[in-house]
Formats: structure tokens, C-alpha cells, sequence
């Protein structure tokens, strides 16, 4: 008897722990929201817009970098994220952990940023992060739910103003990775595939896409040729590969490349990208 007890029990135990940690993340995710730290309040949201910002560029000289930040989890991060900061007009990063540490170091740094949540936890946010010279133009959050762990990945999309009167489109996505038949992935990518398409100014679509196999890699280089998208040519890549290929990727459009690379580092699990664009004349 005590036996069939235990055999009825134990699934009914497994199936509640399951409900509860589905209520549980899915309370962590909450819904997009976008955060901009221009001034001591946190603007929340889906969307937002900026007034007037200047321009990102300086003197038509862009210089974007892109890394994975891996929620500042080694002791070297902000030597590191200096090193980049310090050279770079724009930073595209995934996995920032929005914790009081990264907070302090922004406001000492004296750089606009804007995050896309993926989730919270302990109240802290989690997803992709811009910082930048210059404030946004406006910026929106995306949220895709992975299929198995249920925890949210973000995708921000947002808009610099340039010097050449134009505007920059920066997609800053992080793609989803526990989806075999690649549904989730497809529709991440289709969020902003309608955005691209609308923009006829420069774009930069940019992050870490998790393409670690090549069904992934195929579905992006699809879409992005669709989009009319160049992918940079590195003069050294060392970017994190598992199976041999790149998780991360710097894609643009209405720029000219000057030199990309990305470099080893230990600060993270994943190297960063860092690329040079000047402005191209306006027709």
C-alpha cells in the first residue's frame, strides 16, 4: 500500500513543482520593458523617446563594439568594458546584469544607456544594454519566451540621430537557444525583420545570435540577405564558436566598413567585436 501511495504521490509532486516554477519565471519575465539612464528615475515601459539627442557619430566616424557580457561574472569586466567604452562610439551588450556595481560604473562613465529586459531577478534586470555617447532618438523592448527553460531573452530596437541628418536603426538581439525546430528563433528574427525593412537609413543589426549550428546560421544569413545586410569581414576573428561556429555577429547596412576584429578576452565566456564605419554621403 504504502508503495501505490508513493506512485501516485510523486508525479502529482512533480507536476506542482513544475506549475510553480512556470508561474515563477513567468513573473520574473513580466512584460518588456525599456529602461534609459538619463536621469536618477528609470523611464519603464515598452517604448520610449528621447529629445533632441546630438549626434552619435563623431566627425562621420562611427566605432561600434559588440560582446556578451556574461553578467559581469569574472573580476576583469570593468577594465575591460573601459577598454572598449574608451574607443567605442556605441556598445551593443548581451547578458548585462543591471546590479548596482554596473549602475555606479555607468554614472562614472558618463555614457547614455538604454536596456531591453529580458527578466528580473531579485529585482535586478537582466537582458541586452546600449551604451552610447549620445541618447537614443527612441528605443522598444522585445521579449521571446525559450521554449524549455522559460526564462525570456530580449531584443532592443532603437534609433541614433547621425550628423549626416540621418538615422541609425541598432538592433541589439540575443538570440534564443533551447529551440530544436527553430519556431521561437524564426519569430525572434521576424520582430524586427519588418523594422529593417521600413528603415532606409543606416542599420546595424548586431549581438549574440547563439547560431551554433547550421540550421541557425542558415536562417540568418537568409534573412539578412533578404534585408540586404553585409555581415563585417574580420582582419582577426576570434569569436566564441561552439561546433566550430560564431555565436556572435555584427551585420550593417548604409555604412562603410573601415576594419573589424574581435579579440580575445578573459573578462567573459564570449570575445568582443569591435568595428570602425564612417558615414556614407547622403543622395
Amino acid at each position: 500500500m504504502p508503495q501505490l501511495r508513493l506512485k501516485f504521490i510523486v508525479p502529482w509532486c512533480l507536476l506542482l513543482i513544475c506549475i510553480l516554477y512556470l508561474a515563477l519565471v513567468r513573473g520574473f519575465n513580466g512584460q518588456p520593458e525599456v529602461m534609459m539612464g538619463e536621469s536618477k528615475a528609470m523611464f519603464l515601459g515598452q517604448c520610449l523617446t528621447s529629445n533632441k539627442p546630438a549626434a552619435l557619430d563623431t566627425d562621420g566616424v562611427l566605432n561600434v563594439a559588440v560582446w556578451n557580457i556574461y553578467k559581469q561574472k569574472r573580476s576583469s569586466w570593468q577594465p575591460q568594458l573601459k577598454q572598449i567604452l574608451d574607443k567605442s562610439e556605441l556598445v551593443l551588450l548581451q547578458e548585462a546584469k543591471l546590479d548596482q556595481s554596473l549602475s555606479d560604473y555607468l554614472k562614472q562613465r558618463r555614457r547614455h544607456m538604454v536596456m531591453g529586459k529580458g527578466f528580473k531577478l531579485l529585482n535586478t534586470p537582466m537582458g541586452v544594454m546600449n551604451i552610447a555617447s549620445a541618447s537614443v532618438l527612441d528605443a522598444c523592448a522585445y521579449q521571446t519566451v525559450e521554449p524549455w527553460i522559460r526564462f525570456a531573452k530580449s531584443t532592443l530596437i532603437s534609433s541614433y540621430a547621425l550628423s549626416s541628418g540621418q538615422t541609425l536603426l541598432v538592433i541589439n538581439l540575443h538570440g534564443i537557444n533551447f529551440d530544436w525546430k527553430l519556431d521561437r528563433f524564426n519569430a525572434q528574427w521576424q520582430q524586427i525583420v519588418h523594422k529593417i525593412a521600413l528603415h532606409h537609413g543606416p542599420t546595424i543589426v548586431a549581438g549574440d545570435f547563439n547560431t551554433w549550428r547550421p540550421a541557425r546560421i542558415e536562417l540568418v544569413n537568409e534573412l539578412t540577405a533578404r534585408l540586404k545586410l553585409k555581415e563585417v569581414k574580420y582582419h582577426r576573428d576570434q569569436r566564441q564558436r561552439v561546433f566550430g561556429y560564431p555565436l556572435d555577429h555584427l551585420y550593417y547596412r548604409g555604412l562603410h566598413l573601415v576594419e573589424a576584429e574581435a579579440f580575445e578576452t578573459r573578462a567573459s565566456d564570449h570575445n568582443p567585436i569591435t568595428a570602425r564605419f564612417t558615414l556614407m554621403p547622403v543622395n
